[in-house]
């Protein structure tokens, strides 16, 4: 592979980003990425560099719903690009098959720097993948607004353990008593209580599925026995209303805008249960 057809392979790899021909010039494609809802251009390259792309089956041109072609990377060059990035000689087959990043993450003892298993959380999975426009399943907000949620839940302590114990007493992820619920736990329940009554009971049950305990949109379907395809329009819903709860928005409009929470109240632990 050549070292532009590297820089194209990387530069589609980007979150939001596609290629198309140059309306004035066939000869070049035009990198385009989103940023805040508009689209700007983000490099060219030569139309033969996305050719040997679509050869080597790690790109194809699909059509838009504005009608024109676009060049998108597909599953093996996604895999390809992961391999070639890899910071690590050793891993990078793993990284080819399992994408990875480096993120910080709230534990019980503060901020860690760890690296994640993007393909782990649903929610990374639909802000990967794009439906027939073109568009993310789920925009960046949207994501945020469930990794918070994400996060929270895992503070709470209040998903059941999944490994054995070999003691007498065995018990859920969470305290067995509110004696035993550190502040920072009761925080995190006391943001989860304002959460799910601000989004209401079908929401946050459908949310608790997502992100919590990590379903994907088939088992969820599955199990509400909804029609196919039909879990990610509500899952875009909840996790609109989430987004609104917490505050965050695609664009800044200063800090009035902000609905998070302003005030901490006294939270009653029953049983280790919010």
């Amino acid at each position: 592979m050549t070292r532009e057809a590297r820089r194209l392979l990387a530069a589609l790899g980007q979150p939001e980003t596609w290629a198309l021909i140059d309306p004035t010039d066939p000869s070049s494609v035009l990198i385009h990425r989103r940023r805040s809802g508009v689209s700007v251009g983000a490099g060219r390259f030569a139309a033969a560099t996305a050719d040997a792309l679509v050869r080597e089956d790690l790109a194809s041109w699909q059509q838009a719903a504005s009608g024109r072609r676009t060049l998108q990377l597909t599953s093996a060059g996604e895999a390809h690009r992961r391999r070639i990035a890899s910071p690590d000689a050793d891993l990078a087959f793993l990284h080819q098959h399992r994408e990875t990043e480096t993120a910080t993450v709230e534990t019980a003892t503060g901020p860690t720097r760890v690296r994640i298993d993007t393909e782990e959380s649903p929610l990374g999975w639909l802000r990967r993948r794009r439906d027939r426009n073109g568009e993310p399943m789920i925009d960046e907000t949207a994501f945020q607004a469930g990794e918070r949620l994400r996060t929270d839940i895992m503070l709470a302590g209040l998903l059941p353990g999944v490994t054995a114990r070999w003691d007498a007493m065995p018990k859920t992820g969470g305290p067995a008593s509110p004696g035993e619920a550190t502040d920072r736990m009761v925080a995190a329940r006391q943001r989860l209580r304002h959460a799910f009554d601000a989004i209401g009971s079908d929401f946050s049950d459908l949310l608790l599925d997502l992100c919590g305990f990590l379903k994907g949109l088939e088992q969820i379907e599955r199990e509400r026995q909804w029609p196919a395809r039909s879990a990610k329009v509500v899952i875009r819903l909840a996790l609109g209303r989430l987004a609104e709860h917490y505050g965050i928005e695609s664009t800044a409009r200063g800090p009035a805008a902000s609905r998070g929470i302003r005030a901490w109240q006294a939270v009653v632990i029953e049983g280790g249960r919010i």
